[in-house]
């Protein structure tokens, strides 16, 4: 489930980002209850997907220097006795 969690902060940053509503590194640690640490290593995660992302220190916030999009669609379903049940969903 830890890949499906680092999905979802991917897809946050990936809004915030887009929204050009970061804050500082400190703030967009704050905002998404993660470490300094863990903000970078997300960035570098995008970064790896080809993102051009840069950082506005007048306007305090991380932007993307070329378009770019990121679409997560993440469902775990389990089957049992033959009937299928959806444990999580998120467009």
């Amino acid at each position: 489930m830890n890949s499906i969690k680092n999905l979802g902060r991917l897809q946050k940053l990936h809004r915030l980002i887009l929204n050009e509503r970061t804050g500082s590194p400190r703030e967009l640690a704050s905002r998404m209850h993660l470490s300094e640490r863990s903000i970078y290593n997300l960035i570098e995660h995008l970064k790896d997907f080809e993102a051009s992302i840069r950082y506005d220190r007048s306007r305090k916030t991380y932007f993307y220097a070329e378009d770019f999009q990121l679409k997560v669609n993440i469902s775990v379903q389990v089957m049992s006795n033959n009937e299928i049940t959806e444990i999580f969903q998120d467009h």
